[in-house]
């Protein structure tokens, strides 16, 4: 299915391109997220004509998230979980608890631009994992799993 872009989708393309993607892919995703619309000779026009329109919106959003991340860089978030004397979490501490983590802290962040590279964290200590607060801007964050106190 053809689509045009109304915004940079990572691993896809930038704002304006027209590419090829599985139809259920466009159904499902994109377009009701309004990432894109279908390519038809109509819509393309009607994207020429809304472009700058579409081109400011991107970049505010694009401000807005590099703002966040400059405040979130590098900062600590704290996480208690049940632990054996081992040091392994009886479960596991996943993006969405780091989400919460970060919401604890005045940072509003979606499970979703959590990244762990290597899977949820299974182990006490200090964990690199990266947040992507936009497709362009991926910050790096501590992340200190502590046993909990019964």
């Amino acid at each position: 299915m053809q689509i045009i872009l109304l915004e940079k989708v990572s691993n896809l393309g930038n704002l304006g391109d027209v590419v090829s993607v599985k139809a259920g892919y466009a159904r499902n995703f994109l377009i009701p997220t309004k990432q894109a619309r279908r390519a038809t000779e109509s819509a393309i026009k009607e994207f020429e004509g809304r472009r700058a329109d579409l081109e400011k919106i991107a970049n505010d959003k694009l401000v807005a998230a590099q703002g966040v991340g400059e405040k979130l860089n590098g900062k600590l978030v704290t996480i208690a979980q049940k632990a054996g004397v081992d040091g392994r979490l009886f479960g596991s501490v996943t993006n969405a608890d780091i989400a919460e983590g970060l919401k604890k802290l005045g940072f509003e962040v979606a499970k979703s631009q959590v990244r762990l590279p290597t899977g949820p964290l299974k182990t006490v200590g200090e964990h690199p994992v990266s947040v992507a607060t936009h497709t362009d801007v991926v910050v790096d964050i501590t992340v200190k799993v502590v046993p909990e106190v019964a």
